[in-house]
């Protein structure tokens, strides 16, 4: 699911990185930090057993937002005798399309990053080989993608609008708070969002007005947002960091999709307040998940790596590196999430299998509306 400098989520594996397998003191302590195995638990279809003589190169495929502590990845290497290799095709659209392309002759061992607006894509064109972990959490089954188990959910993270609380101040407009505001006089031009053809938070906006207007509805939303001075960018970067007034890139326009986590990284040390807050009625619930790819080289070390990113230690080094939530709800949050960044209480929804049936449909129909 991105990347500010927070969803930029940390270092951007984009080319191929080859890590040794650790040993030694750092590896050790990182284990004892992180208080339990990281080899996972293994699953019913086959997971890896730590006990096992494991090794070998698990090749894993994600988007360019995905970070994880150094040491924790030392650590897995070390107690699990694998040796990760890390690429990434570019955001999680690209992601897929790569998935599918080279199914034939899979990229990897085992993708990360796969969102629930694809995933029925990536099901259908049979990327993966089904795996459960038998650790799968209890909060976690509310967001399996089949009953297959085709992919294992590891975060959860709610796609919003977000505004900027200081140009608003400055300008004497009150913020808006609906979806439907953005179509009053007073907000005309000064909303940004990047393309659902290009962006998957883009397409988890449309997906939300999808949810909100419905069939009979979202369309003309669209037309009326577009005709009230809507900026389109091709990503999520883009629309954040150059065109935002509220971030880094200090530009025109104080109404931007990002994610309701985003006002948590725009806090000033110290400060007890957000200079941006995102719009908690406005959000669709991104899910990612983790998959063993069909085909793969390796795919007792595909499951390692999947219980790997389910166990407490890497569940609760998520929000800090990836800035969304683990899916594992008994993970402990940092303390400034329960205030600056809280999921929505009631995101919209629209049915994995309309997305299915009507994803391509919607995002051609959003182009001709939007874009002409």
């Amino acid at each position: 699911m991105f990347h500010h400098a927070r969803r930029s989520r940390g270092p951007r594996p984009a080319t191929v990185r080859r890590r040794r397998a650790a040993t030694g003191l750092t590896a050790l302590a990182a284990i004892a930090l992180a208080g339990c195995s990281l080899a996972g638990g293994g699953g019913d279809d086959g997971g890896a057993d730590p006990s096992a003589d494991g090794g070998g190169v698990v090749r894993v495929v994600t988007h360019d937002s995905f970070s994880l502590s150094e040491d924790l990845i030392t650590a897995f290497e070390a107690d699990s005798g694998y040796t990760l290799e890390f690429s990434a095709p570019g955001d999680g659209g690209a992601l897929v399309n790569q998935l599918i392309l080279t199914k034939d002759s899979p990229l990897g061992d085992v993708a990360f990053g796969v969102d629930n607006s694809f995933a029925s894509r990536a099901i259908d064109a049979e990327v993966f080989e089904p795996y459960t972990p038998a650790d799968l959490p209890g909060s976690a089954e509310q967001y399996l993608a089949d009953d297959a188990g085709s992919l294992t959910p590891i975060d959860v993270g709610d796609v919003c609008l977000n505004v900027d609380h200081t140009w608003f101040t400055e300008h004497g407009i009150a913020e808006p708070a609906t979806l439907e505001d953005l179509l009053a006089p007073e907000y005309r031009g000064l909303t940004v969002v990047p393309n659902p053809a290009t962006s998957s938070p883009g397409l988890a906006f449309l997906l939300a007005t999808v949810g909100a207007f419905g069939e009979d509805g979202w369309v003309d939303y669209w037309a009326d947002l577009s005709a009230n001075g809507l900026k389109v960018v091709q990503g999520w970067s883009d629309a954040y960091s150059v065109d935002f007034s509220g971030s880094t890139g200090a530009g025109a326009y104080p109404i931007v999709l990002s994610y309701s986590t985003s006002p948590a990284f725009e806090v000033a040390e110290g400060a007890d307040s957000a200079p941006t807050g995102a719009l908690l009625d406005t959000c669709f619930r991104q899910v990612e998940y983790a998959g063993v790819l069909a085909g793969a080289e390796n795919p007792e070390g595909a499951r390692a790596f999947i219980d790997f990113l389910l166990t407490e230690a890497v569940q609760a080094d998520i929000p800090g590196q990836m800035y969304v939530y683990p899916v594992d709800d008994r993970v402990e949050l940092p303390e400034s999430w329960t205030t600056f960044a809280p999921l929505a209480p009631e995101p919209f929804e629209v049915a994995p299998e309309d997305i299915a049936a009507n994803r391509d449909a919607w995002i051609q129909t959003w182009t001709d509306t939007v874009i002409g």
